[in-house]
Formats: C-alpha cells, structure tokens, sequence
C-alpha cells in the first residue's frame, strides 16, 4: 500500500467519523421526540364538543382575593335552561294569541348577541306550560327575551342594552306581540354591581412548564401528557383534559405555541415552554380541578424535565400552591353565597 492510498484512506475515515459525530450532535441536539410506540396514548381522541359555552385556551394568572358578599341579585322568578334572571335582564313578549313555533323561528334575530353580550328567546309552550327554546311543530302563548348582564368583557352598557331592545322589537312586531322591557338605568346597575363582585372573584390560574435542558417536540409533548389522559384541542396548540360530564368544558388545558404546532413538520419545531391552565369558575368544586392541576403539574414537570414557574418566571413553590388552595376554599364560599357556584351553568356563562 502506497503512502498516497493509506492517507486517502485515513481522510475518508476522518470524514466519516465528522459526518456521524455531526448527525449525533445535531439529533443530540434537536426536540426529543417521542416514542415509536405508546399505548398509553388513544387514538383518534379529541376533545369533545361542548354545548353551550366554549372554554378558554389562553389565560392569565390569577389568585382569587376574599371580600365581603355583596347584595344577592333579583331572585330568578322565571328560571328556564338558559335564561336566568341573577345574570340576566329579561323582557317578556305576549301576543294576542298564541303563535306558532315556526312562525315564531322565522322571525328570530339573525345573531343572537347584543355587543359582546349573548341573549336568548324562549317560548312557554302552550301544551305543557314549560319555557323552551323556540320548536317548530309547537305553539308558544308567550315568549321571554333574556340579555345577559355581564361576562368577562365587562358589563353590559346602554348600547348594548339598546340593541338588545332593538331586535326583540324587530322579533315582537311581526307577531303581533308586546314587549315589556326592565327599565335600562336599572339594568345597566345590576350589570356594574354583578361585573364588580364577577371581577373580584374570578381565577384563571396557570403553571409554565419550562424546560430545563432539551427542548421538546409537539409530538413528544402530546405523548407526554396523553399518558394523564390529555387529548387534542380543536385549536392547534392545545391539549385538554376532559370533563367526566358530557358537554362540560375541559377540567385542565394544556397550551403551548400554536405555530409550532402547525409547523411544516412539528417534529423539528422545539418547544421549551408550555401552560397547564385551569378556568376554576368553569368546573365544579366537587371534581377537585385544583388538586388535579397541582397533581399534574408535577407530574408533567418530572416527565418533561421541566420546572414550574409563574407568568414572572418565579419558582412556584409547594408553599405557593397551599396558599393558592386556601384562596381557592374562600373563593368557592363566595361564589356559593351569589348561587353562582362553580361548574354550575350560570357560572359558566358570567365567567365566559
């Protein structure tokens, strides 16, 4: 062997062994990723639709403070399914006779919002006496407009309240009905007084998962929390952990960048952070959502490598948690003394 064919030799085994120590240094260096098999994972799992309300997949930190019970709101005197006078300024609508169900829907508002504020239309079905959302095939002999009072863009204002008026005028006229509406002045201070005590009581609190060294991918994340149960959002980057009742909103979310998510291929985009959130108004006390995000918390933190930190990048501490849970008990009581109770559907839609 020639000097010139030994040295070839040796250069082809030095690039070589760059070219593999590169490829390692680079996976080294990239997203974990996860496994090729993990049973632990269902398939084809989503979450499940909601009726009613949506929850909210990106939210603050927030501690719950307790205050002094402020005054209860008017006694709900004519409670249905969805309309509820401690949230709701109602207006009832009498026709001459009764109408028809289809005729009734043919002359409903094309959106049922007032501004930012939802509002229902209800019939008192003519067979049996209960308050219904409007059916073809029925006859209502009066009807009941509902405006809701506040949500967490704030309380309902006079403009709000004059375009809810306004459509249920619109609805009112072409069945020969009259509409009897709660007096504006009053309305818009039962939405300040009801937005105030709703401010001061709700909590959205949330733990960011950062990564301590290597960064993770989509696909290693969702593996990782789909062992506790999490499943796809219908919104690109998140994850939830759903309600045990059928059309609950889901107990946690899971959130993390979206546009990693609908990356080209969400297998190189490296994650370094993400946010287990829990909307506390939206679930019942009696599901134990608080110990379940402390729970998971953890065990998301311990799976990923990761620590848990706050919208400050603060530490959370065991110590943090305990007085977040105190807050938490004091939080439930007020709730409670409004009837506005956790999970419950009222709370549901001021808190929404």
């Amino acid at each position: 062997m020639t000097l010139t064919v030994a040295l070839a030799m040796l250069a082809g085994l030095v690039l070589l062994g760059v070219v593999v120590h590169g490829a390692w240094t680079s996976r080294r260096a990239g997203p974990r990723q996860p496994t090729a098999v993990d049973n632990a994972e269902p398939a084809n799992r989503l979450e499940p639709s909601m009726t009613g309300l949506d929850a909210h997949s990106t939210v603050d930190s927030a501690e719950p403070v307790g205050l002094p019970d402020t005054p209860r709101a008017a006694a709900a005197s004519r409670r249905s399914a969805r309309i509820d006078a401690l949230i709701d300024a109602i207006a009832t609508v009498t026709p001459e006779a009764p109408v028809s169900g289809e005729q009734s829907l043919q002359h409903l508002p094309p959106t049922r919002r007032a501004g930012s504020k939802p509002f229902h239309i209800e019939g008192l079905n003519a067979e049996n006496g209960e308050w219904e959302p409007l059916r073809p095939g029925q006859r209502y002999g009066e009807f009941q407009a509902a405006v809701q009072l506040a949500n967490r863009h704030g309380p309902l204002n006079e403009i709000e309240y004059s375009e809810f008026v306004q459509k249920v005028q619109a609805f009112a006229e072409p069945l020969g009905a009259t509409p009897d509406f709660p007096d504006m002045l009053d309305a818009v201070a039962r939405a300040r007084e009801l937005d105030g005590f709703a401010s001061q009581h709700d909590a959205q609190l949330t733990a960011i998962l950062r990564a301590n060294s290597v960064a993770w991918s989509v696909g290693y994340l969702q593996q990782a929390a789909g062992r506790h149960g999490f499943v796809p959002g219908v919104v690109p980057g998140r994850l939830v952990l759903p309600a045990s009742d059928e059309g609950a909103p889901p107990v946690l979310v899971l959130s993390f960048d979206h546009q990693a998510a609908l990356a080209d291929d969400p297998g190189e985009a490296a994650l370094r952070d993400a946010a287990l959130s829990l909307d506390v108004p939206q679930t019942p006390e009696a599901a134990e959502p608080f110990a379940a995000w402390q729970d998971l918390t953890r065990k998301l933190a311990d799976d990923l490598d990761a620590t848990l930190v706050d919208d400050q990048g603060a530490v959370i501490t065991l110590h943090a948690f305990a007085a977040i849970g105190q807050e938490m008990q004091r939080l439930y009581r007020a709730l409670e003394s409004r009837d506005l109770a956790a999970g419950s559907p009222v709370a549901r839609r001021l808190f929404s």
